[in-house]
């Protein structure tokens, strides 16, 4: 199954969302699957990557101009060697969202509980709202 997913920092400068399209091996029934199957594509991202890094890593100057466009200019290391924990990924997402770290949006209706009934179908829109934490205390 696909979706599309937009991910939003409240609080970050960048203006531009960026949809990300993700491609699920089930149809996830409930929030906390959903949640599930995204933290075990990310994770599985990640260590498709640090599989592929090469030994001497260089841009190009179209890389450059391309990666300056969008803010930053880097060579895309992972700098977290060690094998990702899938069950303590998915177990902080988890927790994070009952925290009320991020919200889900499947098109325009929240999902505000984890075992409620899902209708996701092929190619929907689902933005993910990260809030930030502010520092500091009231005096």
């Amino acid at each position: 199954m696909r979706v599309a997913i937009t991910v939003k920092s409240i609080g970050k400068r960048k203006n531009a969302l960026t949809r990300l399209p993700v491609e699920l091996p089930h149809l996830p029934q409930t929030l906390r699957e959903f949640i599930t199957a995204l933290v075990e594509w990310n994770v599985r991202g990640l260590q498709e990557r640090q599989q592929q890094l090469s030994i001497v890593p260089y841009l190009s100057e179209r890389e450059v101009e391309e990666r300056a466009e969008h803010g930053k200019v880097g060579f895309g290391a992972i700098y977290h060697e060690g094998i990702p924990d899938m069950s303590g990924a998915i177990a902080t997402a988890i927790l994070a969202f009952e925290d009320g770290l991020y919200r889900v949006f499947i098109g325009d209706s929240e999902v505000e509980s984890l075992d409620e009934p899902l209708t996701l179908q092929e190619d929907d829109e689902i933005a993910l709202i990260r809030f930030t934490m502010l520092a500091g205390s009231f005096w």
